[in-house]
């Protein structure tokens, strides 16, 4: 067995070698390098402030940036004549105001959703419109079965305005109707909203609603359409969901604005379960023909004929 041998007292060490003509060279060309490098990096960080490049996404104040209207088209279920009528009234109103359309086909999201009841694609659609758009700010998710019918009227006059918003906050009332016992918190600012949505006589009611761009659209629509979640088999898939979430997660309930139904979610006469004061009068921003695809005595497309009637003669007034 060997033992290393300590040094001898009274031993000097040897001074270090001169590094060679090579070694010299190289140290000169990693310095080179680096400055070059530094100064790559300050120019490029000085044109992300001069023009605003950013590799991340920010999240805008209430009541700025672009918006997106998201609808979902089961394309096998309805005429292309009734979807039609559909896209023309959306981009007649994107189009007013600057907003994008983002068309989503429902069954592109079979395969994500699996053996889900297929209203859940609405989930993973707001997702894509997100990717798909990520300089907007505010993501309407509209069910198909609607129209806009005060074409006039901008979201952000209608409900994104802060002050707008600030005025129509429900606070402290059932996130459940009619008397669940968790709340809306009674604090809560427009500043801090990220999601606004409506309820109707019975449930949060997912056809309607405005998500703002950020990280927590992301976390909130992951979780919402976790496997997990999907595999409780809630009576009301998505819906009945959102409300777990949203009662047991604060993280969750402390972003929610809830305003009243006709703000951006009217029922049409045929519809059940509207709230008080939940049915389209004139003047509202959108009707929605809700239920009209799940009950087999009614007909979506003969519901929304004399409504989109009543849109297209408003547009010839113009």
């Amino acid at each position: 067995m060997q033992f290393a041998v300590p040094p001898r007292k009274g031993t000097v060490a040897p001074p270090y070698a001169r590094p060679s003509f090579l070694t010299y060279q190289r140290r000169k060309q990693l310095k080179a390098t680096a400055i070059i490098s530094a100064a790559i990096l300050a120019i490029l960080f000085l044109f992300s402030k001069l023009f605003n490049i950013s590799t991340g996404i920010a999240t805008a104040p209430i009541g700025a940036g672009g918006v997106v209207i998201v609808t979902v088209l089961d394309r096998a279920s309805y005429s292309d004549t009734y979807l039609q009528k559909i896209i023309k009234n959306r981009e007649d109103y994107a189009g007013r105001h600057g907003y994008t359309n983002f068309f989503a086909n429902l069954s592109d999201y079979d395969p994500y959703i699996g053996s889900s009841p297929r209203s859940w694609g609405i989930v993973p659609a707001v997702r894509h419109a997100m990717a798909q758009h990520p300089s907007s700010t505010y993501f309407f998710h509209l069910d198909a079965h609607a129209l806009f019918m005060n074409p006039s009227e901008s979201l952000e006059a209608r409900l994104l305005n802060k002050h707008r918003l600030e005025s129509l906050m429900r606070q402290d009332v059932s996130v459940v109707p009619p008397d669940s016992i968790i709340k809306t918190f009674a604090h809560l600012r427009p500043e801090n909203v990220e999601m606004v949505i409506t309820t109707d006589a019975e449930d949060l009611n997912v056809g309607s609603f405005v998500l703002r761009q950020g990280d927590f659209a992301r976390f909130f629509l992951d979780t919402w359409v976790d496997p997990l979640y999907r595999s409780y088999n809630f009576a009301k898939a998505e819906t009945h969901s959102l409300e777990y979430i949203v009662q047991w997660h604060p993280t969750v309930l402390a972003r929610l604005a809830l305003v009243p139904q006709r703000v951006i979610n009217s029922y049409s006469k045929d519809s059940p379960s509207a709230a008080v004061d939940g049915t389209y009068k004139e003047g509202d921003l959108v009707v929605r023909f809700f239920g009209c695809d799940a009950d087999p005595a009614r007909n979506c497309e003969r519901e929304m004929e004399p409504y989109y009637n009543l849109w297209m003669k408003k547009l010839k007034l113009e």
